[in-house]
């Protein structure tokens, strides 16, 4: 089942109206994918972090999130510093580091760790199913929303199919090699998963029929932007207007 850690507390963040966290994350994530300057990207991290304590996320969880992002990190410090192109900085033995290779991995940690971190405190504060309303309010078509709901409320169903047709399997012997019969047997469980998903989908939409679905998934959380909703929507545009004016002067100078 999907686990959603920092959807409960009662933060100033919690607290916040949904549309406006998610047209702030938006924002910031735009802002930081498309800055190249050290400056602005230097000055995002605090930012990011800014939300993270506003949100008061559990610290060890957080950083546990980020752990698995940290293994993608050395990766690439390994990898693009060496293949990156640009003038040889040092060298050890017969590998050359390059300086437009370690630029590149120190723009890409900084956009990464301030997006994931803000997106975390701005996003992952609520439900899903409350942000799926949320974009509905901000225009998101309507069918969109109920595809993310459905994916949303059924993703860890056909995963327990999984499970279940994976231990049907194990307990006639199956063992996963890499041969002809493991890749058949997979290619027989894949396929079933999507029958048996279809047969589900058929019989949920009969259910919901049966109790009166008329096309429109109801939300009981009241969209009601307040004092402290328009107060972030002001820190959020000085701080983009800041990472703005960064990125410009360092583009220019």
């Amino acid at each position: 089942m999907i686990q959603e850690p920092f959807a409960i507390g009662n933060s100033w963040l919690h607290r916040t109206d949904p549309r406006f966290k998610l047209v702030g994350a938006a924002v910031f994530s735009l802002i930081v994918a498309s800055s190249h300057s050290y400056p602005t990207l230097v000055g995002a991290l605090p930012v990011a972090l800014c939300y993270v304590v506003l949100a008061r996320l559990n610290v060890a969880l957080f950083v546990k999130k980020l752990f698995w992002v940290a293994w993608f990190l050395i990766f690439l410090w390994l990898v693009l510093p060496v293949t990156g192109g640009g003038d040889i900085v040092f060298e050890l033995g017969p590998i050359a580091v390059r300086s437009q290779g370690l630029h590149l991995s120190a723009q890409v940690s900084l956009k990464l760790l301030s997006i994931l971190s803000a997106l975390t405190a701005l996003t992952a504060t609520m439900p899903l199913s409350t942000t799926g309303h949320a974009l509905h309010r901000l225009g998101l078509p309507e069918k969109l929303v109920h595809l993310l709901l459905m994916t949303y409320r059924y993703i860890f169903v056909i995963e327990q199919e999984y499970q279940r047709i994976f231990r049907a399997a194990k307990i006639r012997g199956f063992q996963p090699r890499t041969n002809l019969h493991t890749y058949k047997t997979y290619a027989y469980m894949i396929g079933m998963i999507f029958i048996r998903a279809s047969e589900r989908a058929r019989r949920v939409q009969q259910a919901m029929l049966c109790r009166g679905f008329q096309g429109k998934f109801y939300c009981f959380y009241e969209f009601d932007a307040g004092h402290q909703d328009y107060f972030f929507a002001g820190f959020t545009g000085i701080m983009a207007v800041g990472m703005i004016i960064l990125e410009w002067r360092g583009v220019l100078f």
